[in-house]
C-alpha cells in the first residue's frame, strides 16, 4: 500500500481562528462521549459502533450535525484499533484532549480552486485557499482516505491522506499499541457517562470515501 499525506496551513482571522477551537473542542467531548459505549460493549467496529450510539450522540450534541457525529465515531474506532489486543484483554479507558484533530470527509469540508469550505458549529465557513492543483486531482479522482483537520500551537492546518495505489486499506496511522499524543489512557477506576442506543441509525457514511 502506497499513501501519503499533503498538509496545506489555514489562513484564519481572529473569528475564523475561535470558531475552529470551539469545533476541535466539541468533537473531542463528543469522541468522549463514546469511549464509555465502547469499553462496555467491547465494540469498536465503526459500523457496530454507530448502530451503538448514533441516536444517543446526536440527542446529546445536536450542534455536531449527523456526519460530524459519524467523524467522531471513526475517530473513536480508529483510536481503539490501535490499543485493542486480544477480545478478553480490559479496553484501556481514552480521554481525547481538547486539541485533538477534528475529522471530516468530502461532506463537511469541500475544495474549488482558491476557496475551502468547512463545517463548524456556526455553519459553514469559507478561507481562501491556495489549492495545489495534485489535491484538487486527488478529490476528483475520489481517492481521498482522511481529511483531517490539526492545531500546531495557534496555526490550523488541514491535511489529506491520499491513496496512491488501487487497493489501499484504512491506516490507524501509527504501530498497534501505540497512542497519538492527543489521546491519553486515564485509570480504569475514572468516572464514565453512560451512553448507550440500541436503535438503528438512520444513515451510515463513510467518514472520508464514499
Amino acid at each position: 500500500m502506497k499513501e501519503r499525506i499533503l498538509t496545506i496551513p489555514l489562513q484564519t482571522r481572529q473569528k475564523e481562528h475561535s470558531q475552529l477551537v470551539a469545533l476541535q473542542q466539541a468533537f473531542a467531548e463528543l469522541c468522549n462521549a463514546l469511549v464509555p459505549v465502547v469499553r462496555q460493549s467491547r465494540c469498536w467496529n465503526r459500523v457496530g459502533l454507530h448502530h451503538l450510539a448514533y441516536h444517543a450522540l446526536r440527542a446529546q450534541f445536536p450542534r455536531m450535525g449527523s456526519q460530524m457525529v459519524c467523524n467522531a465515531i471513526y475517530s473513536v474506532s480508529r483510536a481503539y484499533r490501535m490499543v485493542a489486543k486480544q477480545p478478553e484483554s480490559p479496553l484501556p479507558r481514552l480521554q481525547f484532549l481538547p486539541g485533538a484533530p477534528v475529522f471530516f470527509d468530502r461532506h463537511t469540508v469541500s475544495i474549488k480552486a482558491g476557496q475551502l469550505s468547512m463545517y463548524t458549529l456556526d455553519g459553514r465557513v469559507r478561507f481562501g485557499f491556495h489549492c495545489p492543483q495534485e489535491i484538487l486531482d486527488v478529490f476528483s479522482r475520489g481517492k481521498l482516505r482522511e481529511i483531517v483537520l490539526h492545531r500546531n500551537d495557534e496555526t490550523f492546518s488541514i491535511s489529506f491522506r491520499v491513496q496512491e495505489t488501487a487497493e489501499a486499506e484504512p491506516a490507524t496511522q501509527g504501530a498497534p499499541g501505540e497512542l497519538p499524543e492527543y489521546i491519553v489512557l486515564l485509570p480504569d477506576d475514572a468516572p464514565e457517562e453512560t451512553l448507550a442506543s440500541n436503535t438503528a441509525p438512520t444513515h451510515l457514511t463513510e467518514p472520508v470515501e464514499a
